[in-house]
């Protein structure tokens, strides 16, 4: 560890108006970090991006195609949480007729709701001024000046330019995935395997006569489906994660979901026994979507082996059960599998060779003694999002490791922070000048890869630096 990393830093309370706040990352995150710190006339501001193009959409929002869908309804996706229909508004005044009066229960594309992230910034940055400043760059290196200096954070780029700030906030959204276990991309032709399902083309090459293999079947396998399908791809996909499971659809026209009790000392069998319970008296979804107020606070109650016994076995129906797909897109998945163009199957990949240009994947079907083997002309990863940090290969996360200001939560899914978002070092000291937003706080959270968790992450975090201690409504 270097000796700036480990130079004290400063007490909490310390910022004020003329203070300097750094957020690295301008996806969905780092832009509503940026939003709400303005919002509640906090600090000036630095939001810094190494992809000036995806600024205020991230990933998720602007590297989709028009036909991919927001798996939750306009009404839940406004950006702030005590304005609830600031979304639904923004829809209505861009004048098509599919956003009128019926904008608040559409299931708009990822697409638009970029455009609403972007138009947002752009309304923020037009009344903050200097206070709010952009800065394309890729952090790589994060040190504290000497205690003669003030002990202050600063972040050096990657084309050597550094930025001094008071507090920094890390918005590094999810990671890319890891090569799925028996698959070794440098033994494959060019081409073959994708391992960034987002980045380039992914029909690029492709026959009607090709089979493309898609490792997971969640949410980022109905992505890749249907962005072969809107570049005309006839072939054939197959998608295979160990359970088989696929994503549900949302229903329309259920009531309310009920809420859970939340005695403070109940185990986790006390939750599961409810939520079975609502689902049996009504529809799983609303049993599902009551948890939502409750997630958090049970997820920190529960000690580490509790966690990780719902990681093993309950994690893969959850996901498929919390995170559902849009009813329009729903319908598309089912007549490309009755068609014969997708398949789920369940199972685990045992290798793959080269095969030609193509490769030849052996993998075993799940309760089966017996292996199988597919010609695919294309393997794409969609394992989703990982978050060990450990194993990353982003400069500045790396630096951070390695000097001890960050470390893996104890189930490695992510940052490790404490409950104000702090980060903790290796040395289990939590950072007042140091926080994380977003996904990669999901150790100490869980439920907060969704826009209504987030917004409300950033909402609670900007307020407390803000010095901004009212309290809106659903905050």
């Amino acid at each position: 560890m270097s000796d700036t990393a480990t130079t004290t830093p400063s007490p909490p309370g310390w910022l004020t108006p003329d203070s300097r706040i750094l957020i690295v990352g301008g996806g969905f995150s780092g832009t509503m970090m940026a939003v709400n710190l303005s919002r509640y006339g906090g600090p000036r501001t630095v939001l810094l991006e190494r992809a000036p193009e995806r600024l205020g959409r991230g990933i998720a929002y602007g590297t989709a195609h028009p036909g991919q869908l927001l798996n939750v309804r306009a009404a839940g996706m406004s950006v702030f949480p005590d304005d609830p229909g600031h979304f639904a508004t923004w829809l209505k005044e861009q004048g098509p007729a599919e956003h009128g009066a019926g904008a608040t229960a559409a299931f708009v594309s990822r697409t638009t709701y970029g455009a609403y992230l972007r138009d947002t910034l752009a309304s923020v940055r037009a009344t903050a001024g200097d206070r709010l400043e952009v800065v394309a760059g890729e952090a790589v290196a994060l040190t504290r000046t000497p205690a003669g200096q003030g002990a202050h954070p600063r972040v050096r780029l990657a084309d050597g330019r550094t930025i001094d700030c008071d507090a920094v906030v890390l918005t590094p959204g999810n990671l890319p995935p890891h090569a799925p276990p028996g698959i070794d991309p440098a033994a494959l032709p060019a081409g073959v395997y994708q391992d960034d399902p987002w980045a380039g083309d992914i029909a690029a090459g492709l026959s009607d006569a090709d089979t493309v293999l898609l490792v997971g079947t969640g949410l980022t396998a109905i992505d890749m489906a249907l962005s072969l399908d809107a570049a005309g791809f006839a072939g054939r996909i197959v998608a295979l994660s160990r359970r088989g499971l696929s994503p549900r659809r949302h229903l329309d026209g259920l009531p309310p979901p009920a809420g859970l009790t939340d005695p403070p000392d109940a185990p986790l069998s006390r939750l599961l026994s409810e939520v079975r319970r609502a689902g049996t008296a009504s529809d799983w979804r609303g049993a599902v979507d009551a948890l939502r107020p409750v997630t958090q606070r049970w997820w920190a109650r529960a000690d580490t082996a509790t966690r990780a016994r719902f990681l093993r076995h309950l994690r893969p129906w959850w996901d498929v059960h919390r995170h559902r797909l849009a009813p329009a897109v729903a319908d598309r998945i089912d007549a490309m599998v009755a068609a014969g163009r997708l398949r789920f199957v369940a199972g685990k990949i045992a290798g793959a060779v080269a095969e030609g240009n193509a490769a030849r994947v052996t993998w075993r079907p799940r309760g089966a003694a017996a292996g199988d083997s597919l010609s695919v002309r294309r393997i794409i990863n969609c394992t989703g999002p990982q978050g060990d940090v450990l194993r990353t290969g982003e400069p500045l996360l790396r630096q951070l490791v390695d000097d001890g200001m960050i470390r893996p939560d104890p189930l490695r899914l992510g940052i490790d922070v404490d409950a104000g978002s702090h980060v903790i070092g290796a040395d289990g000291q939590a950072q007042p000048d140091l926080l994380c937003v977003g996904p990669m706080t999901r150790g100490s959270f869980w439920e907060i890869v969704a826009v209504p968790d987030i917004r409300r992450q950033c909402a609670e975090i900007s307020r407390r630096l803000s010095n901004a201690h009212w309290i809106g409504e659903g905050l």
